[in-house]
């Protein structure tokens, strides 16, 4: 089974570091990270490497895509960045086709979500509107072979969904465990409708700010 997981200079790590931790651990999976060119990407804090060992021209047929996000995406969107056509070209080949947080916008710019209920990062689902989905607060949306999850660690949650529906829910339970993934977090902060409002107006305020300098360079 070959899973491509999309990477991109200032990707977000944990979307793309999730869904790897699970998807890697299935049956006859061969995970690979694929960008529009060998070498070396980098996250958006520059400590995580990811190697890209296929480009976007070498992976033409995965079985299954992970399209992670990042405040970058924004930009990428906008101005049709090489993952977007490559998005286009393999999905109506694909068994799934999935995003994390943002990675949603550039399966968006590639057409693939129009008329169709899709998540993102809390802070980025009115863009969604600008490529014809319907935003949802959902954690995880699934529609036919499209699934989109929220916000970072929600990918873990997507992965485990596709492990179910690649392998049943014995082998995605499995993994479940083996991971420890158990969560308990110490505030129950994680969704903008759970979180305080002067935290959720800061944080929306930081990532305001951080995206339109990248969409202003």
């Amino acid at each position: 089974m070959d899973i491509a997981i999309v990477v991109f200079p200032q990707l977000t790590a944990l979307d793309a570091l999730g869904p790897y931790q699970v998807l890697t651990r299935l049956p006859g999976a061969a995970v690979t990270f694929v960008a529009d060119q060998r070498g070396e990407v980098r996250d958006d804090i520059g400590l995580v490497a990811f190697p890209v060992e296929r480009t976007f021209a070498e992976a033409t047929r995965p079985n299954v895509v992970v399209v992670p996000g990042g405040t970058i995406t924004r930009k990428m969107a906008r101005d049709g960045h090489p993952s977007v056509e490559w998005i286009r070209e393999v999905h109506p080949h694909t068994a799934w086709t999935t995003s994390v947080c943002t990675g949603s916008l550039l399966l968006g710019a590639a057409g693939i979500l129009d008329g169709i209920d899709a998540t993102s990062h809390w802070a980025a689902l009115d863009a969604l509107v600008d490529y014809g989905a319907r935003p949802t607060l959902e954690r995880v949306v699934e529609r036919g072979k499209i699934i989109t999850a929220a916000g970072v660690s929600s990918g873990i949650d997507m992965a485990l969904v596709l492990a179910a529906r690649l392998a049943g829910d014995d082998v995605a339970q499995g993994i479940q465990l083996g991971i420890e993934y158990d969560p308990q977090p110490p505030f129950d902060a994680g969704s903008p409708l759970k979180a305080p409002a002067h935290v959720v107006e800061a944080v929306r305020a930081t990532i305001a700010k951080r995206a339109g300098s990248l969409l202003a360079s």
